[in-house]
């Protein structure tokens, strides 16, 4: 059972697995995130520097000195975003005191988008009150003083813009974070479709074997049986016999054929062996009583209004519990079949007169049972099995056909 059709569910996830992959493999090429930040402030040293080249003339110690311990702690931008901006703002406050307008202090709004990308929205808003601070301390100091407001609110902007774009980067990568997750646990939902389709698939195979090969198998080891016991006395009965075990066993060939899905059009027996329904029953039942079991067989209702599908479960039903009753009982048993057709439901009973002890009660420890409840279950309907309170066994399922198809049965 899925939620979603199996085949969405395999794009949408080898598309998001595709997208995770590629996304690992550049992060697999690239420098580590250190290297990449140390080259990166590098480089932001270099620019700042060259923006003061007057000024680096005429006083280059000062300048390095106060451009240097500024970009430095960019190296750890990433993996200590928020102490970085501290010690960005420490030396940028120190310069202040000194009285020093250098394009280093464009450093701060690089720490700034480093906290917003990459700490907490707590943290963030911290940095953000910080650098307003310097930002007025600066317009008070630097600007001209009919110009103080307009240089505040531009700064303003810039520390805006910063925190912004910080936040919006988060907000990607939470995303991709997420859509990674996504992939990895619709891939995992994938394996466990498939792992239960496989799962189911077997023991649809298991069951179908079953009931194919048991039930031909019994009638042929009962018939040669007999064959063997009047060959003696009467040759044309064992003739007989023998010539029903070799039509029996034709047609579990063709019906393994049919169901592993190898069956040629060629097949001679194709015809003569359709899938077998509960118009079938009575050459069942012609089965087992040759084999043995006398059997009286009861279709009530039209079972026209039964999908094929119903109907082969109807005559699975039938075909094992016959088939454990031939096994399992002694001679002389005799066995009833009842098949109500409705239309809402499908009543199976079977029952035989053997003796208790000596009914099949290995069918509740083996497969046969099992499978029978799967068959019935897969209709939402029940099976009971157990002894009969006068004597013999009898099997009861309920089959609901409410225009539901199950995938297999």
């Amino acid at each position: 059972m899925t939620y979603t059709p199996v085949a969405s569910v395999r794009r949408r996830a080898e598309s998001w697995r595709a997208l995770a992959g590629h996304a690992r493999l550049r992060a697999r090429d690239r420098l580590s995130p250190l290297a990449v930040d140390a080259l990166f402030a590098a480089a932001v040293f270099l620019a700042l520097t060259g923006m003061a080249r007057r000024s680096l003339h005429d006083h280059p110690w000062t300048i390095v000195g106060f451009t240097a311990p500024m970009v430095l702690p960019l190296v750890w931008r990433r993996r200590a975003p928020f102490a970085v901006f501290l010690t960005m703002a420490g030396v940028a406050f120190v310069q202040w005191l000194a009285d020093l307008r250098l394009p280093a202090d464009i450093a701060l709004l690089i720490g700034l988008y480093t906290v917003a990308a990459h700490a907490s929205r707590q943290r963030t808003r911290l940095a953000i009150g910080v650098l307003e601070g310097g930002v007025l301390l600066a317009a008070i100091r630097w600007a001209p003083d009919d110009r103080a407001v307009e240089a505040f609110i531009a700064l303003s902007a810039m520390v805006v813009a910063a925190s912004v774009i910080g936040s919006n980067m988060r907000g990607r990568r939470a995303e991709m974070a997420l859509l990674e997750e996504r992939a990895q646990r619709l891939e995992r939902e994938r394996d466990q479709q498939a792992q239960l389709a496989v799962a189911g698939e077997r023991s649809r195979i298991a069951r179908e074997m079953h009931d194919i090969v048991t039930h031909n198998l019994s009638v042929m080891v009962a018939l040669a049986d007999g064959a063997v016991f009047a060959q003696d006395r009467t040759p044309e009965r064992a003739t007989t016999a023998m010539r029903q075990v070799s039509t029996t066993g034709r047609q579990a060939i063709t019906d393994m054929r049919r169901f592993l899905g190898v069956l040629r059009a060629d097949e001679p027996d194709a015809l003569r062996h359709p899938m077998p329904a509960i118009a079938e029953l009575e050459q069942l039942a012609e089965q087992v009583r040759a084999a043995g079991l006398p059997t009286r067989l009861e279709i009530e209702g039209d079972p026209s209004a039964a999908s094929a599908a119903a109907q082969l479960t109807v005559y699975r039903l039938v075909q094992e519990a016959l088939t454990n009753t031939l096994k399992h009982t002694p001679l002389g048993t005799a066995a009833a079949v009842r098949v109500s057709c409705g239309s809402r439901e499908i009543t199976v009973d079977v029952t035989d007169d053997g003796p208790t002890n000596d009914s099949p009660v290995t069918l509740t420890n083996g497969h046969g049972l099992h499978g029978m409840r799967e068959r019935a279950a897969a209709y939402g309907g029940t099976l009971m099995a157990g002894p009969r309170p006068g004597g013999g066994w009898q099997v009861r399922a309920v089959l609901a056909l409410n225009g539901s198809e199950p995938e297999s049965v």
